[in-house]
């Protein structure tokens, strides 16, 4: 299994996944959409050429018919050091041994907190779960209690918070959630403070919270995320911040220690395990009490969750906040990114594509956008990029990097990115992507119909 990729001409339609296209069958035969998480489902994916994963190390995957890539988004951005990082892997052995589950708290579970807590010392209190969904609804249910209004404000320019109804009631795929829930959620624009501003004084003492990310492809405009803090705490709301993606990544305490505002809540996962599942709510003291046993009023059940504490995630949470922190992890991701940015613009500048094929965002959490001839975004030609990419043996829905990338794993995807930029100007000619597409186009998760 540890051959490398065979590259693949422009020409040449070798590049065949006949095992990962049996697997996918049999998946779909068993589990609805075919994974556990849409954005890993085969439609994001050219047509027959969804690889379904034999193992990783480092800052390779190996799929099931034998080839090797070089992987980014790892986990949907989880994996942030590299597949079974040593110093991750070793701590959750030791726990392994000893237990991971009990009928009371282990000792494992204030250590993690009073790790936790040292990393982000914004917060107060924290309470850990199993992923971010159940940590941002949590968040939202202490919000609604704290202040007894009903609408949940939600910044309209991010693309997800949760899979319970507040949220995904938002989304094209709302079937199954009644009105009544999801006219409780409003939303507001990005940087745009008056816009926010007027909906809170148009659902006045409605709105019981304001829930984004503090930052994502974009940096935040400046004051804006201040101007937040000043309108949460004049309007009597609570400011949550979703720092699932910038947590760690922005830096060890998030983009609230980065930018240096504080929200009332904020909610981790993703690279806190390293791919263990753990994530965490954590927050101002007066306010996570609600959840807890010492106060007088209303209890708020706030997370219970039978694995939420399991031993060896924690350790992996542990391990994952000791080694950013002694190997300036956050840095070596800028660092990373910054060289494949750089590299993927000029190879796409050099071919005439620098146009439409796009690198956004933060070093550290880059994206790329795939435009047509009239500068749209566009699937179709997404589906073209990410073909040759994978024949080439690089596999990226995105370009979100990990601390396990070299420069050697760089510059193989800037060549790979370069002869798929060939291919690319060739369409663009032809004003037409089809001939290069060998079936059906990837499409967007969120969709009303299958």
């Amino acid at each position: 299994m540890d051959t490398e990729h065979t590259e693949v001409t422009e020409e040449s339609e070798e590049f065949a996944l006949p095992r990962s296209r049996r697997a996918n069958e049999r998946l779909h035969a068993l589990i609805p959409g075919g994974a556990h998480t849409y954005a890993k489902g085969d439609d994001q994916y050219p047509e027959n050429l969804a690889p379904v994963i034999s193992h990783g190390r480092g800052a390779h995957v190996w799929d099931i018919d034998g080839n090797r890539y070089i992987e980014y988004g790892s986990g949907l951005r989880s994996v942030s050091l590299g597949h079974a990082h040593p110093r991750v892997t070793e701590a959750v052995r030791r726990e392994l041994d000893r237990g991971s589950n009990f009928v009371r708290p282990s000792i494992v579970e204030v250590e993690a907190a009073e790790r936790f807590l040292a990393t982000v010392p914004t917060a107060e209190m924290v309470k850990f779960a199993k992923n971010g969904s159940d940590a941002t609804t949590a968040a939202v249910r202490l919000a609604r209690a704290a202040t007894g209004r009903p609408r949940v404000a939600l910044c309209a320019d991010h693309p997800f918070f949760s899979t319970d109804d507040w949220f995904i009631g938002t989304t094209p795929m709302s079937a199954g959630i009644p009105a009544a829930t999801t006219d409780l959620t409003v939303s507001f624009p990005y940087g745009d403070l008056a816009a926010t501003e007027e909906l809170l004084t148009r659902y006045h003492d409605e709105v019981a919270c304001l829930i984004l990310e503090p930052a994502t492809h974009t940096e935040p405009p400046p004051g804006y995320l201040a101007g937040l803090r000043e309108l949460a705490d004049r309007h009597g709301c609570v400011l949550i911040f979703d720092e699932m993606i910038t947590g760690f990544r922005w830096s060890e305490a998030g983009a609230q220690g980065l930018y240096g505002v504080v929200p009332d809540l904020s909610t981790f996962g993703k690279a806190l395990g390293n791919g263990f599942a753990v994530s965490a709510l954590a927050g101002r003291r007066e306010l996570m009490e609600l959840g807890g046993l010492r106060h007088s009023g209303d209890r708020v059940f706030l997370l219970s969750t039978t694995h939420g504490a399991e031993t060896h995630s924690l350790a992996a949470a542990m391990a994952v906040q000791t080694t950013y922190a002694e190997e300036g992890i956050t840095a070596r991701l800028h660092a990373l990114g910054e060289r494949l940015a750089a590299g993927v613009r000029d190879a796409a500048a050099g071919m005439g594509v620098g146009d439409h094929i796009v690198v956004r965002g933060r070093a550290s959490n880059l994206v790329f956008a795939t435009l047509d001839e009239n500068g749209q975004p566009s699937q179709q030609y997404r589906t073209l990029f990410l073909r040759r990419l994978l024949a080439g043996g690089v596999l990226a829905p995105s370009f979100v990097v990990s601390s396990a990338l070299d420069d050697a794993d760089i510059d193989h995807t800037v060549d790979v990115v370069a002869q798929a930029c060939v291919v690319y100007r060739k369409a663009l000619d032809a004003a037409d992507p089809t001939p290069w597409l060998a079936g059906r186009p990837v499409k967007p998760v969120f969709r009303r119909l299958a």
